[in-house]
């Protein structure tokens, strides 16, 4: 495959996988409504990186090993599962919030790099990352591909994911939207909270096939 076509068919492909409903959209969305436009940039950028673990092993040729391994996936399974309901839990226990201490829990949010590392974590740890990869790069790799055409790939990725989720953090953090979710935002991350808990068990509780 030519390398513009291979471009073309990863943009396609990755866009719509980025819009589908996961746990990246939860934690952007409740990063964004719970701590503002900037915590959800900066959740966008640490999902962004945590990409870069899963193109880092599929270009290494990993990702069949651990598709494969029941071994691999179940720890994966696992530790992504637990990962998901341990961040509902703590929605779930989110109480009404008046607009003095949202403001204030706004400022006393997690530090910059903290909230990098949990979007990191929650795309590095997505077991269903490693049949994707295989998937995405078997269309478009080829054996004798030089590193420097998947690094461009593996870049252009990254660049996707985290313009796609700044865009969902920057159209959440709208002022009609802000202002409705000083109202009714506590119950917002008791929903997204369940919904993390429900994809954490799904998770663990799916096959390893």
């Amino acid at each position: 495959m030519e390398f513009a076509q291979g471009l073309f068919v990863i943009t396609i492909i990755h866009l719509l996988a980025a819009a589908s409903p996961g746990p990246d959209f939860l934690m952007v969305t409740q990063q964004t409504l719970s701590n503002g436009k900037k915590s959800g940039l900066l959740c966008s950028l640490g999902i962004a990186l945590g990409l870069s673990v899963h193109i880092t092993y599929s270009s290494l040729g990993l990702a069949a090993v651990i598709a494969k391994s029941l071994t691999a996936l179940w720890v994966i399974k696992m530790l992504g599962g637990s990962y998901l309901i341990y961040l509902g839990v703590k929605g779930l226990r989110s109480r009404p919030r008046k607009a003095e201490d949202i403001q204030n829990s706004r400022v006393n949010a997690y530090s910059s790099v903290r909230t990098i590392g949990i979007g990191f974590l929650c795309n590095a740890l997505n077991p269903k990352a490693p049949l994707y990869f295989i998937s995405l790069f078997t269309i478009v790799l080829s054996p004798n591909m030089p590193l420097y055409l998947i690094a461009i790939y593996g870049f252009w990725i990254m660049i996707l994911q985290f313009a796609w989720f700044s865009f969902v953090a920057t159209l959440l953090s709208s002022p009609l939207i802000s202002k409705h979710f000083r109202k009714f935002g506590h119950y917002m991350d008791r929903i997204l909270g369940s919904a993390m808990i429900f994809m954490g068990i799904k998770v663990i509780m799916s096959q390893t096939k």
